[in-house]
């Protein structure tokens, strides 16, 4: 089964998260019967992130949104875990500093934008201002519809630039969130995440799905689409966020750059030299 299309928002269509079972596993009975499968794609990632490095005419920017425990620190480690760092990096974006927050709201976020040849994963991004601020009751409907234009615009001059852009809302139930929290709450390793606003803004559920309605729905483009990933099961997550990145990648058709050098060259080159250390070695020995 190919996810791309299946969990894809088409652009202009009206979007219902009601329509996503997030427990929804495709073929798959359980992350046994997958685990081929899922090595297969982040063994595939690894090759395209070499021919995007090498090749260095395009970028490709992710871009994660969830609710709280949502996944997106567990998607990341594992397609990262793919991926040469010297070509790939994360950034997380919290709530923005002073000097952020002088700025227009896209300004601290253009500063992380991936450069030709690189990878970029963005753990929460830009639509943080147009989610936590409506649910707040911080901006109105008509400012909301304001930045959903620039978020438009912005992405379309990344994407003008060459920049490849896919964006993944990771969907769990609400009562899938209370699981994890539990979890985390007895977990040395994790409960330092808790806080008093996990458990605080599930009263707002409903608005917060509401909000990623208006704002995927307002900017799911042909060249920035949106996709909403099934999460409740980690392994289907991590299986079907793969595969759609992976399928991308092949349809840019990369390859590796001719060399500049003549290698003929360099071999005949290399193995004069071979020959020459062996006169060496043998003089030596003699």
């Amino acid at each position: 089964m190919r996810y791309r299309q299946t969990f894809l928002v088409k652009p202009g269509r009206r979007l219902s998260l009601k329509d996503t079972d997030p427990s929804y596993k495709g073929r798959h009975e359980s992350k046994e019967s997958a685990k081929d499968e899922i090595e297969k794609y982040r063994q595939h990632l690894s090759k395209m992130q070499s021919l995007l490095y090498a090749e260095r005419k395009r970028s490709l920017l992710i871009v994660l949104q969830a609710m709280d425990a949502g996944g997106k620190d567990g998607t990341i480690n594992h397609v990262m875990s793919a991926w040469n760092v010297q070509g790939a990096r994360v950034t997380g974006f919290k709530q923005p500093t002073p000097e952020e927050a002088a700025h227009d709201f896209l300004w601290r976020v253009h500063l992380h934008a991936p450069a030709r040849g690189e990878i970029a994963i963005f753990n929460r991004s830009h639509y943080e201002d147009v989610l936590i601020v409506r649910v707040h009751g911080l901006i109105g409907k008509a400012a909301c519809e304001a930045r959903y234009e620039s978020i438009r615009a912005f992405e379309e001059e990344l994407a003008g630039n060459d920049t490849t852009i896919l964006k993944f809302f990771l969907h769990i139930g609400k009562d899938e969130q209370l699981e994890r929290f539990a979890e985390r709450l007895d977990d040395p390793r994790r409960n330092w995440k808790i806080s008093e606003s996990d458990y605080a803004e599930r009263v707002h559920w409903n608005s917060y799905m509401a909000a990623y309605e208006d704002a995927i729905g307002a900017t799911s483009t042909k060249r920035a689409p949106w996709f909403v990933i099934p999460a409740n099961h980690k392994w289907f997550r991590n299986l079907a966020v793969s595969q759609i990145i992976a399928d991308t990648m092949d349809n840019l058709h990369m390859s590796y750059p001719k060399p500049s050098v003549d290698l003929t060259d360099i071999r005949r080159k290399y193995h004069a030299a071979a020959e020459e250390e062996k006169k060496e070695k043998k003089k030596r020995r003699g």
